[in-house]
């Protein structure tokens, strides 16, 4: 399966804030649209990726002070993507290699969706029944 095919299913919109916004803003976007990272966008190019891991990191190190502080203190600069042709397989292990939990697919520059662990394993799960529908299927006519 390509990562194409999970952007299919599940929709290629993605969530972004720009790297002006505050921490406690940022925590009550992801709060409101109920994800675990967001893309940090500044005029229309993607600069960063900013997570709830990211968050809890920083008040951890920093405390709550760390609230009024800029998406842009404490995103990830360095994203790593993926491209809508990659493969699940290859995604997977990208995302266990690196500790990472979203990747944003990116094709000619432009942000094409975000895929997270939960797509990759919602995914396999599907992938599985699948099979397992077809093996009941070859059973019952067998």
């Amino acid at each position: 399966m390509r990562i194409a095919d999970v952007l299919r299913r599940k929709g290629a919109a993605v969530s972004t804030v720009g790297p002006g916004l505050s921490v406690g803003g940022l925590i009550a976007e992801l709060a409101r649209r109920n994800v675990g990272a967001l893309v940090v966008v500044e005029n229309g190019a993607m600069v960063g990726i900013v997570s709830e891991r990211d968050v809890v990191r920083q008040i951890h190190e920093r405390g709550a002070e760390v609230l009024g502080a800029r998406v842009a203190d404490i995103m990830a600069a360095s994203v790593f993507t993926c491209l809508p042709t990659d493969s699940l397989d290859s995604l997977a292990e990208t995302m266990t290699e690196r500790r990472i939990r979203h990747l944003p697919v990116v094709e000619d520059g432009r942000l094409l969706g975000i895929v997270s662990i939960g797509d990759v394993v919602k995914s396999r799960i599907d992938e599985l029944q699948c099979e397992r529908d077809q093996l009941e299927s070859y059973i019952e006519q067998g």
